[in-house]
């Protein structure tokens, strides 16, 4: 076992000053209503009633040219659905995660059950080292490309999926992080992130490896990607240009299948533009998906589907089983303390959409009221509407109410 862990950890007890503390109090509870045809119905009933309780540390000290960073969480996780949400498909709260293929193993359980799990880990451990045009970054940190406003192609490091409403901390992986600024502008990032395989073995080909470029050109944004990921090559670009006063995106991502020897493309292009209508800000962007590795099938068979589509959707990188989508959405600021949001996402195979209601009160900067909606708008075999999984029995089509209180000291 690697003693970057327990070396970093004796590294915070010998600094003992100027070190920044914060911490962050979640609770997060869902009440999720199913169609006749569910499977979960069916064994357990409906209405499914479902909490998760989170306590995040947070650590920062800052020496010279060091930076030391970690972040700790205990978590509860308690409710109806326990046992029936171990995948990242259309999760409202922050997408489960574990360390079973990490280069670290920093999750330990504390209490396991038939309804509940009670336990702590590490989701930043890491050390960085900053130069005069340069930086390099070892341990437990996040990462994330693309530019993605629901859907995230480029982004293959713990992307959040589309329905995730707790976005304040992006998972972190397990990395070696170089950041440079180049002489003539812009500026390059070299990865290399380390994980192990399913037997808990280190193994090179489960490891990623890469780079990108970014830089300005004129009032555009450009990026370029390429490396390995997994044992499968990648290479891809991002553009960003001002329309107006909107901002128009867009990220393609092409991936060479190693294991067939073939090439699938991915990507988004989306549009985003903020205003004030009435006195009051207001937001709005439209977004398309194409994801490469989908069917068109429908409905969606999830026993017939391709290996590279099954094992993306068991590593939480990719969340949706067909190839075309769009999303739409927006917020207003009813009140500098209340803000309103609305999401639209739809399958434009099936005609299959997933509606996303929320409404914010902030009432200082320390603390955040959130209430939500999720309505699926489908039928029974749409992918939005229940897949079926058993017979004539379906998973996923159930409403959801869900509320959020944030607490931050």
């Amino acid at each position: 076992m690697p003693r970057w862990p327990a070396l970093m950890i004796a590294g915070y007890a010998a600094i003992s000053h100027a070190v920044e503390f914060d911490a962050r109090f979640k609770a997060f509870g869902t009440q999720s209503y199913f169609p006749t045809h569910d499977l979960q119905r069916e064994i357990d009933g409906t209405p499914a009633s479902d909490g998760d309780f989170d306590l995040r540390l947070m650590f920062t000290e800052r020496r010279g040219r060091w930076e030391w960073v970690a972040a700790h969480s205990t978590i509860y996780q308690v409710g109806d659905s326990f046992q029936f949400n171990r995948t990242p498909q259309n999760t409202l709260d922050q997408t489960p995660r574990d360390d079973d293929r990490r280069f670290f193993d920093l999750t330990w359980t504390l209490d396991d059950g038939a309804d509940h799990r009670v336990y702590h880990r590490f989701d930043r451990l890491a050390a960085t080292y900053r130069g005069d045009n340069w930086a390099i970054t070892l341990g437990r940190d996040a990462v994330s490309w693309g530019s993605g406003k629901v859907f995230q192609p480029m982004d293959l490091f713990a992307p959040f999926a589309p329905t995730t409403v707790d976005r304040d901390y992006k998972p972190g992986e397990d990395l070696v992080r170089i950041d440079a600024l180049l002489p003539g502008g812009g500026d390059v990032q070299l990865l290399l992130v380390l994980r192990r395989d399913d037997e808990e073995n280190r193994d090179l080909d489960e490891d990623s490896i890469g780079a990108k470029w970014h830089t300005f050109i004129g009032d555009s944004e450009i990026e370029l990607v390429g490396g390995r990921h997994y044992e499968d090559l990648i290479v891809g670009f991002t553009f960003r240009h001002p329309l107006g006063g909107a901002l128009w995106q867009t990220d393609w991502l092409a991936t060479r299948l190693d294991n067939e020897d073939k090439w699938v493309v991915s990507g988004i292009v989306n549009l985003d533009y903020s205003f004030a209508i009435a006195q009051k800000n207001a937001y709005v962007f439209a977004e398309y998906y194409r994801n490469g590795f989908g069917r068109n099938d429908k409905p969606v068979d999830i026993f017939s589907l391709p290996e590279s589509l099954v094992v993306r959707l068991q590593r939480g990188e990719v969340f949706n089983f067909m190839k075309d989508y769009t999303a739409l959405g927006g917020s207003i600021e009813w009140h500098p303390l209340v803000r309103q949001n609305l999401t639209l996402i739809s399958n434009l195979h099936d005609a299959s959409s997933l509606v996303q209601m929320q409404l914010s009160f902030e009432p200082s900067d320390h603390q955040r009221f959130e209430v939500g909606v999720t309505v699926p708008l489908g039928d029974e075999g749409d992918e939005y509407g229940g897949i079926r999984v058993l017979g004539d029995l379906t998973r996923g089509g159930q409403t959801q109410l869900y509320a959020r209180w944030v607490y931050y000291f």
